[in-house]
């Protein structure tokens, strides 16, 4: 091979090389492409459109429609992230409460299935409710370590934690249910929807019925399907 052939030949590979990579930039920079694609991409990178999937996964995956636990009831209420009447109420009753030191504690999760919630939806709907009267019943039992709360708890956390879901066609059933609860002295707390996805801003969707003793929860929820 001649030298001059060897010279050709690594000028064009160089001159190939060049030209590569400068379209490689001017296309990673949009300036190949016509005016009206530009201008669509432009859009959509300053503005990107969410899918519906990423919309559910935001407001599933925080807290913003439990109640806020660094706030007082009263706060919580004006928020909307408890119901109004009785809210908290739950630990001020308590005392009603007799624990058999033997007797199974569970937590009743019971559902609104007449808003048409999915099953993504409603498994965090009672995530929320299930730590809400967690933490009611802990913040009693912190205060008074003897109580019948701190009782349910302990025995509650003991014995495996049982939780049921069981089922409601309307809200007024769920009102029915807390006032039947907290009259007895089991911790009962709502669940209020900030509304942005799936179903109206203010829906009550789960009500928590519990921990407590498994004869007193079964007097209040035992009747109704399971989920």
């Amino acid at each position: 091979m001649s030298e001059t052939t060897s010279a050709i030949i690594v000028t064009t590979s160089i001159v190939a090389f060049i030209s590569g990579f400068g379209l490689g930039v001017y296309a990673i920079r949009g300036w190949l492409i016509s005016p009206d694609l530009a201008a669509e991409r432009k859009a959509y990178f300053d503005d990107p459109i969410e899918s519906e999937e990423s919309d559910i996964d935001e407001e599933e995956t925080l807290l913003d429609h439990a109640p806020n636990w660094a706030n007082g009831a009263e706060a919580d209420r004006r928020q909307g992230l408890r119901s109004g009447a009785g809210a908290g109420a739950g630990a001020s009753s308590s005392s009603k409460l007799k624990v058999n030191s033997n007797e199974e504690c569970k937590l009743v999760l019971v559902v609104r299935t007449d808003l048409g919630m999915t099953k993504g939806k409603i498994a965090a709907q009672c995530s929320h409710a299930t730590l809400a009267c967690y933490k009611t019943l802990l913040r009693t039992a912190q205060n008074a370590p003897q109580s019948a709360e701190a009782k349910v708890l302990r025995q509650w956390e003991r014995m495996g934690q049982a939780k049921i879901a069981v089922q409601v066609k309307s809200e007024d059933e769920v009102l029915e249910l807390m006032g039947r609860a907290r009259s007895l002295g089991v911790t009962a707390e709502v669940i209020t929807d900030a509304g942005r996805t799936q179903i109206a801003s203010g829906s009550r969707t789960v009500l928590g019925v519990g921990p407590a003793p498994k004869s007193v929860v079964d007097a209040i929820t035992g009747h109704l399907k399971l989920l």
